[in-house]
C-alpha cells in the first residue's frame, strides 16, 4: 500500500474542536458553579521552553474559559515552599486542577510534589491513585498525551480492538499509560524499549506504531509495515544545516508517510492534544462542583 500522499492525523483541528466543545459545556456549568474553574500551574526557574509551554496554555485556557493561575518562583525555591503553596491550592474552592510545569531544578523532588496534589485537581493525570485507576480501568482524571492519542485514534474512527500495536518507550508519562489504554480497548500490546532486542522486526508486526522515545528519526520506513497507524509522540528539536532549529518527531516523516496509512506530524499532530486533555481533565474537575 505504498502512497505519495499520506493521511494525516490533524491533533491541531481537533484540539480547536475539542475546546470549542469545553467552551460551551463551561458556559452551561457556571450560572450552577458560580465561576468559572481554574488552573494553577507552576514554574519554577526559567526555563526557555517551559516559559513557551506555559504561556500557549494560558492562551489556551484564556480561550476556552478557564482562569489560568500562573504562579512564577525562582531557581532557589525549596521542597518545603512548593509544598505548603500545593497545599493551599488543594484547599481553594476556586482552583480544579493543579499542573507543576517539568522539568524542574535538579534540587527539587518532581515526584514527591506530585504526590502532594489532591488526586481530584491533579490535571496532568500523574497521581499515582488515578495512575491506579487506569490499571483498573476506573473513571478517573488520565495522563493527558497518552488520552490525547487515544482521542486521535476515536476521531478519525480508526479500530483498536483486536489490532496490535506496538509501544515504543515505557516512561509513566506516555509509554506506560498508552500501553494501559489500548489494552483497554482490547488492542494486543507490545511494549518496546532500550532493551528490545531487534526492534524493527517487532515494529514490523505493528498495525499501530506509538513513538515516544526522544530520538530523532528512529522510526524509519523498513520499521513501517504498510497500512499501519504511526504515532509520533517524540518533540525533537535539531539544528538545520543554515544553523537554525526546528522540531522533528521521532518517526522519519517523510519517509514513514510513503507506507503508514495514517501518521501524525510534528509540529501539530500530539502536542496540541495534550494540552487540550489538560483543559478537559480541568473541566471534568469543574463539573463535580455541580450541587
Amino acid at each position: 500500500m505504498s502512497k505519495s500522499t499520506p493521511c494525516l492525523l490533524d491533533g491541531k483541528a481537533l484540539a480547536q474542536k475539542i475546546q470549542l466543545e469545553l467552551k460551551a459545556k463551561i458556559v452551561q456549568l457556571e450560572p450552577n458553579i458560580g465561576r468559572p474553574p481554574g488552573l494553577a500551574v507552576l514554574m519554577v526557574g526559567d526555563n526557555p521552553a517551559s516559559a513557551v509551554y506555559v504561556r500557549n496554555k494560558a492562551t489556551a485556557c484564556h480561550r476556552v474559559g478557564i482562569v489560568s493561575k500562573g504562579q512564577h518562583f525562582p531557581e532557589n525555591t525549596t521542597q518545603v515552599e512548593l509544598e505548603q503553596v500545593i497545599a493551599q491550592l488543594n484547599q481553594d474552592d476556586h482552583i480544579d486542577g493543579i499542573l507543576v510545569q517539568l522539568p524542574l531544578p535538579q534540587h527539587l523532588d518532581s515526584i514527591a510534589l506530585l504526590h502532594c496534589i489532591d488526586p481530584d485537581k491533579d490535571a496532568d493525570g500523574l497521581h499515582p491513585i488515578n495512575l491506579g485507576k487506569l490499571v483498573r480501568s476506573e473513571p478517573g482524571l488520565r495522563s493527558c498525551t497518552p488520552a490525547g492519542v487515544m482521542r486521535l485514534l476515536q476521531e478519525y474512527n480508526l479500530p483498536v480492538e483486536g489490532k496490535k500495536a506496538v509501544v515504543i518507550g515505557r516512561s509513566i508519562l506516555v509509554g506506560k499509560p498508552i500501553a494501559l489504554m489500548l489494552l483497554e480497548k482490547n488492542a494486543t500490546v507490545v511494549m518496546a524499549h532500550s532493551h528490545t532486542q531487534d526492534l524493527g522486526a517487532v515494529c514490523l508486526e505493528a498495525d499501530i506504531i506509538v513513538a515516544a522515545v526522544g530520538k530523532p528519526a528512529m522510526i524509519t520506513r523498513d520499521m513501517v509495515k504498510p497500512g499501519a497507524v504511526v504515532i509520533d509522540v517524540g518533540i525533537n528539536r535539531v539544528e538545520t544545516s543554515e544553523g537554525n532549529s526546528r522540531l522533528v518527531g521521532d518517526v522519519a516523516f517523510e519517509e514513514v508517510s510513503k507506507v503508514a496509512s495514517y501518521i501524525t506530524p510534528v509540529p501539530g499532530g500530539i502536542g496540541p492534544m495534550t494540552v487540550a486533555m489538560l483543559l478537559s481533565n480541568t473541566v471534568q474537575s469543574y463539573s463535580r462542583r455541580v450541587s
